[in-house]
């Protein structure tokens, strides 16, 4: 049975992607390691905390000794551990250099002793290549982040391949677009806007919002690495593009009237230092390998608002009770009039 090291695995993308391998892949056993910070929940693996073919460690992603004998006993290790939003790493950038960096330094420093290791998937983003103003991102374009999340990812990114070129560890990487879907935290602009247009109260719109993100469902994203771990050549990055390119100010407007809410709740705020105005992602290359992504955004967009209206019980303890939440929320759109 192989046996699999989820980092980061109780947040949105890394919980989506453990449930998937434990349905797609009876031969696997799945460890997942969290830290349980603010956007790692364990109810985001509600349903599968019993299978005996998974096991959760709670610990930190930095912490050598928590890491290292998880790693050691791992035949594929998929790297999704990260601090990840743009708007926190502004406010404090330190724990993003820490978890970020420093904790796949960890994490590869464990892999380079072990000969056991098959693959060690890096989790990065399309946010390292910065802004495009035309066409799409290619795997061999230059890295211009402008952020301290997507420059802590960039730096992840390619320590990560500097130990396949220097240790020979199997590092895949992929670089992936905006992921939306059920369970992710109410900070990013999908669950945000939904959940604020439930309660009929403003979504706060960053400038005119103009800038434009391309959407990959998440169970899309986590087939893509799926297939990587299988198919993916070590020492090669794989750009993973949903195809669907919005502008924010359309996002909006679209979420909106599937809710049947008023435009007047758009409240426009100044926009964020640095905001990079479009990403988009040439997807040739894992495409070649039989990828394609199947969830049409039209369609994926109005099951993540069904699931947002029928599971409350997920999100409104954190926007209504989660102290660190509603600092955040104050901090960041209260004062932004």
């Amino acid at each position: 049975m192989a046996r699999v090291l989820v980092t980061g695995g109780a947040g949105f993308i890394g919980s989506t992607f453990v449930k998937h391998a434990l349905a797609s892949h009876p031969e696997w056993h799945v460890v997942t390691l969290d830290k349980l910070t603010y956007a790692g929940r364990r109810d985001n693996l509600r349903g599968v905390m019993g299978d005996p073919r998974h096991t959760f460690v709670q610990g930190d992603v930095a912490d050598a000794a928590v890491v290292r004998p998880l790693v050691e006993t791992s035949d594929i290790v998929v790297h999704f551990a990260a601090e990840t939003h743009v708007d926190r790493s502004i406010l404090s950038a330190g724990e993003f250099i820490r978890t970020d960096v420093f904790g796949t330094f960890v994490l590869l420093e464990a892999a380079r002793g072990t000969t056991r290791l098959q693959r060690f998937v890096q989790i990065s983003t399309d946010e390292v290549y910065g802004s495009v103003r035309s066409g799409a991102s290619r795997e061999s374009d230059e890295l211009r982040p402008t952020n301290p999340y997507s420059a802590s990812k960039a730096g992840a990114d390619r320590l990560a391949y500097s130990y396949f070129a220097t240790f020979g560890v199997p590092v895949v990487i992929a670089r992936a677009s905006n992921n939306y879907g059920p369970h992710q935290f109410p900070e990013k602009i999908i669950p945000l806007f939904i959940t604020n247009a439930i309660d009929g109260i403003p979504v706060p719109l960053y400038g005119d919002g103009g800038n434009v993100r391309d959407w990959l469902h998440v169970r899309d994203h986590c087939r893509a690495l799926d297939l990587l771990i299988e198919r993916g050549e070590p020492g090669e990055t794989y750009n993973v593009g949903g195809g669907h390119e919005v502008r924010n100010i359309d996002l909006t407007h679209e979420i909106l009237r599937l809710l049947d809410r008023p435009a007047s709740l758009i409240r426009p705020v100044p926009d964020r230092p640095g905001h990079d105005q479009r990403y988009c992602l040439e997807t040739t290359k894992l495409r070649s390998l039989g990828w394609t992504p199947e969830t049409p955004f039209d369609d994926g967009l109005r099951a993540t608002i069904a699931w947002y209206q029928n599971n409350e019980w997920w999100w409104r303890p954190i926007k209504e009770q989660d102290p660190d939440f509603r600092a955040y929320y104050e901090t960041q759109y209260g004062t932004r009039r």
